[in-house]
């Protein structure tokens, strides 16, 4: 029988109640025992949806617990360090969800926290460890695209009420940390490349105050990634990777169904005369795949899918878009 980890979540937010939990409560290495929120009836109903043993009227309950090892973090983004760091020093490994800060020079203290109290820490990007985009990485970095010249990615969604969190500046609102920060891991990850610099421009919402469309050019040398992303436009994912002899495009690239395969297409040819092939991806679910290998990388003591060094540096290129579209002008990354 495998040995699996004792996990808490700090909060009862709707990504994990409705994918996360439920994605690692099918997993062979991961254990969710305790679930906790700032009262105790949330975290009380969340229990007994989920059928998960303990509840907690606070974070400071649950991070107390010497049953719990680790603990997964679903809160608001401008409280994902300051809560890393206190699981930390309670001894307890974290799974935070993306964006893992707010900028870089803030997730960078997250590695000093991690040497100081021994403990893996790590951003919940799920598509580092999902098989499509490992296959996506295989064919591009196979050579069998040809030269990659273009990556291109949209991301979009309309529904915000106002009161949702992510219209608010102060929390660490906006389409570029929520939807933004995908395209370009994404990018990082399947070109296997830094980007050298960056150049964007930024709407943003005359209310609310946080950006509800970016769009930005990353500069890799050879290959130019583009990318647009939306908090008030319709629905819509897309990624394209184009190279000298073939395009490879993906179908659901970011919130992938678990109950059907997902879909890639590597098509040659001209407008008119193509030839596509179909690479469809066994349903699986990322949330399951991705809480696993962070388990096995704790109870096995090895290296973790999603080093904090490799968000540092995701923080580092969103920062730049940022910059750039405060500034107008190029921002050099190397």
């Amino acid at each position: 029988m495998k040995k699996k980890l004792r996990w808490g979540v700090l909060s009862t937010a709707r990504i994990a109640v409705e994918k996360v939990i439920p994605g690692m409560q099918k997993g062979d290495y991961t254990s969710i025992v305790g679930i906790a929120s700032r009262k105790k009836e949330p975290a009380e109903r969340a229990a007994e949806q989920l059928g998960i043993p303990k509840s907690y009227g606070s974070y400071e309950d649950l991070l107390g617990d010497p049953d719990i090892d680790a603990v997964y973090i679903p809160l608001p983004n401008h409280l994902h360090v300051p809560w890393s760091l206190k699981a930390a020093e309670a001894g307890k490994h974290v799974l935070c969800e993306k964006p893992i800060a707010l900028n870089a020079a803030e997730a960078a203290t997250l590695i000093d926290a991690r040497e100081r109290f021994g403990v893996k820490i790590q951003e919940a990007f799920m598509v580092k460890t999902y098989p499509q985009w490992l296959k996506a990485r295989e064919i591009v970095q196979s050579g069998e695209l040809g030269e990659i010249l273009v990556y291109q990615c949209g991301f979009s969604y309309n529904d915000l009420p106002a009161n949702n969190v992510r219209n608010f500046p102060e929390y660490g609102g906006g389409g570029l940390l929520d939807i933004g920060c995908y395209p370009i891991v994404t990018s990082r990850f399947v070109l296997g490349m830094e980007p050298r610099r960056v150049v964007a421009d930024i709407e943003y919402h005359p209310d609310y105050g946080v950006d509800y469309l970016a769009s930005a050019l990353i500069d890799y040398g050879p290959v130019h990634a583009q990318f647009y992303c939306s908090t008030r436009m319709v629905p819509f994912q897309s990624v394209q990777i184009l190279g000298t002899r073939a395009r490879l495009e993906i179908e659901i690239p970011y919130n992938a169904p678990v109950d059907r395969p997902c879909n890639m297409f590597v098509t040659q040819g001209d407008l008119f005369k193509r030839d596509m092939v179909t690479i469809s991806i066994q349903e699986c679910d990322q949330y399951t795949i991705q809480g696993d290998c962070f388990s096995k990388a704790i109870i096995e003591d090895h290296s973790q899918p999603v080093p904090l060094e490799d968000s540092v540096q995701n923080m580092r290129v969103i920062d730049a878009v940022f910059k750039s579209a405060e500034d107008g002008s190029w921002i050099n990354l190397s």
